[in-house]
């Protein structure tokens, strides 16, 4: 069954919005965030101070996208006005694990008594601050933010070892507000 369906994301104050076509730019106090956005069927258009996100003839699949597209852009206006934070907490048992920021990149030293450091990237656009055993990753992006504290906790990833055993590793303890 096929009916007009439409969304609706208001612009707070202090937050500057411009539709191009399927391309967002979204520009506040912490930063612009841009995203182009492959869409055919669903329409993009600010009136006011509201972003309308619409179809006249929408299925499932329109549904969907309406509502993924609304959740980006919703996401795109609280990081412009307040960065995405995530906490990571170094955690070792016998060997004293070392952390250090490089260049796009953070280097995990003696982790489980190894000779060679570990890496993990760290995407452009994503401060990393590093206190004792707390990681600290902010950004506006939330997609940037949620990408460097996946890397760093994949990189201390053990395989073949019993996790019981063996709890060294960078965990997340906090994304975006949530404890975990």
């Amino acid at each position: 069954m096929r009916k007009e369906l439409s969304k609706e994301i208001e612009i707070p104050e202090g937050v500057e919005v411009s539709v191009n076509g399927n391309e967002i730019s979204v520009k506040g106090k912490e930063g612009t965030s841009k995203k182009k956005f492959e869409i055919r069927e669903v329409v993009l258009e600010k009136k006011g101070n509201k972003i309308i996100i619409g179809n006249k003839n929408s299925t499932k699949r329109e549904k969907k996208m309406i509502n993924t597209l609304a959740a980006h852009i919703t996401n795109m206006v609280k990081g412009v006005q307040e960065k995405f934070e995530y906490k990571l907490k170094v955690c070792f048992n016998h060997f004293p694990v070392t952390v250090q920021l490089g260049e796009g990149e953070v280097i995990i030293k003696n982790f489980l008594g190894e000779k060679t450091p570990r890496k993990a990237k760290i995407p452009s656009g994503a401060e990393v601050k590093i206190e004792k055993e707390i990681i600290t990753v902010k950004s506006f992006d939330k997609e940037i933010a949620g990408q460097a504290a996946a890397n760093l906790e994949k990189a201390t990833n053990i395989r073949l070892r019993d996790r019981r055993t063996f709890q060294d590793g960078i965990f997340i303890t906090k994304k975006c507000g949530k404890e975990i």
